[in-house]
């Protein structure tokens, strides 16, 4: 059966106190509206719609990033949920299969709560998202006969009864697209609000002898963003559930509450990190590697038994083969580290190529860029480059070479040569003496003066 998704994301979300959309507030990095995108990702649908409103180009161009193939419609009134899954129609156009709907700003619903949504689809016309509140408040309630979902009742609706039921309405549903956009229609806005609600499906299905059920889900996977709060809460939701996952597939954080992830880390097996240590985005660890604390790892890929840190910085385009040692306080960028090369301490390594088994020496910097362009740096294998040494880059280092500490090197350096580039040291007999008796001198007069 075919499957399009209907994401809606119209929403301003005024409590967020934002000139950004809601949907577009990231959690691990990466916008809200995306991992409820990646989650109906998993029904391989046919179509993927999202229904924007408020600064849509916004959530166009997010979209845009995330699934080029998605379509985004416009919502140009915020008439009600029922009113922005209608915009959808137009979209969907003769596709036959089943809509599911879901919403950009709750992100955690799982691909395995969607799946058994459309099996449930096999016994009913129309399935129902709900779960088991710990505090209902003033969900809508979903009132059950056996699996038959009689009626979703609103809090400020409901009887006494009603309320004291914790199987609460969450909004995501599933119909056939056909059944949906007709019972669309039918949704009227006789409320205190003048908007068309999606909840009224419920209703009108049953009034047309339609069978409805209902699934329930954990109600973690339910939590809507409305706030700050809500958003800081989704994240720490995300970091736990994320940690978990590692420690159970063989990573070992050693302090796991401190070790911060994004939406698409992935690091494998007997891989350990330390306490301190943050992924941004597109980062993949292979097994067996040693992250150490206080490292930030964003857009690299570091291959098996590579040791990195601690308070090392791995930025996008860093590449490191098998067993490199990236050490204190270097910085990586846009740069290929080959296998068994070492980057211990205090350098800055940017668009270059290191080559196997070469030692880069401490205070090391690839002088990159040159105030419009940036340059490119090659240092073959097993090269040895002396501390302090300033590669001006564009420039080669050969296979085997060597450069002397302190040196600034701006000519190519051949295969197996020693380059050495600094200016010879001249000593000024007592001139250290007489330079400091002048700069207190001139001092004294400045504090004189004030």
């Amino acid at each position: 059966m075919s499957i399009a998704l209907v994401i809606l994301a119209a929403g301003k979300g005024s409590r967020m106190n934002s000139d950004l959309p809601k949907v577009l507030h990231p959690i691990a990095q990466a916008p809200m509206l995306e991992h409820a995108m990646a989650a109906g990702r998993g029904l391989d649908p046919a179509r993927t719609v999202v229904v924007a409103g408020h600064e849509a180009e916004r959530v166009r161009a997010a979209v845009a990033e995330i699934d080029e193939e998605a379509q985004v419609v416009l919502q140009s009134e915020q008439l009600g949920t029922g009113h922005a899954v209608l915009q959808a129609r137009d979209a969907l156009r003769g596709f036959e299969g089943d809509v599911v709907v879901l919403y950009g700003d709750t992100p955690f619903v799982s691909q395995q709560t969607l799946e058994r949504m459309i099996e449930a689809r096999s016994r009913a016309d129309l399935v129902i998202l709900g779960f088991e509140a710990a505090d209902p408040a003033r969900y809508g309630r979903l009132v059950m006969q056996g699996e038959t979902l009689e009626r979703i009742v609103e809090y400020k609706d409901a009887t006494e009864e009603e309320r004291a039921i914790s199987f609460c309405n969450s909004g995501l549903m599933a119909a056939d697209a056909a059944v949906m956009f007709r019972l669309l229609e039918k949704v009227g806005n006789d409320n205190a609000a003048g908007e068309y609600y999606l909840t009224d499906l419920a209703e009108l299905a049953r009034a047309e002898g339609l069978a409805v059920t209902a699934v329930a889900c954990p109600e973690e996977e339910t939590l809507g963003i409305n706030s700050r709060a809500d958003l800081a809460a989704a994240d720490a939701v995300f970091q736990t559930r994320a940690r978990a996952e590692l420690l159970d597939i063989g990573v070992t954080l050693m302090a796991p509450e401190t070790v911060y992830l994004a939406f698409d880390t992935y690091i494998g097996r007997d891989t350990v990190v330390e306490p301190n240590v943050v992924f941004g985005p597109g980062v993949t660890v292979e097994s067996g590697v040693l992250i150490r604390a206080f490292s930030h790892l964003e857009g690299c890929h570091v291959s098996r038994g590579a040791k990195v840190g601690p308070y090392a910085r791995l930025r996008p385009g860093a590449e490191l083969a098998e067993d490199t040692h990236i050490g204190n306080f270097v910085e990586i960028k846009n740069a290929e580290i080959g296998e068994g090369a070492k980057v211990n301490h205090l350098s800055y390594i940017g668009d270059a190529s290191v080559g196997k088994a070469t030692n880069i020496g401490a205070g090391t910097i690839t002088c990159n860029y040159d105030g419009v362009m940036k340059h490119r740096t090659e240092i073959g294998a097993r090269a040895f480059i002396g501390s302090n040494t300033m590669l001006v880059a564009p420039v080669r280092v050969g296979h085997e070479a060597m450069t002397a500490s302190g040196a600034v090197i701006t000519k190519d350096v051949g295969d197996g040569d020693l380059a050495i580039a600094r200016t010879p040291q001249i000593n000024k007999t007592g001139r250290a003496e007489k330079l400091m008796d002048m700069l207190r001198a001139r001092k004294a007069r400045q504090n004189k003066g004030s």
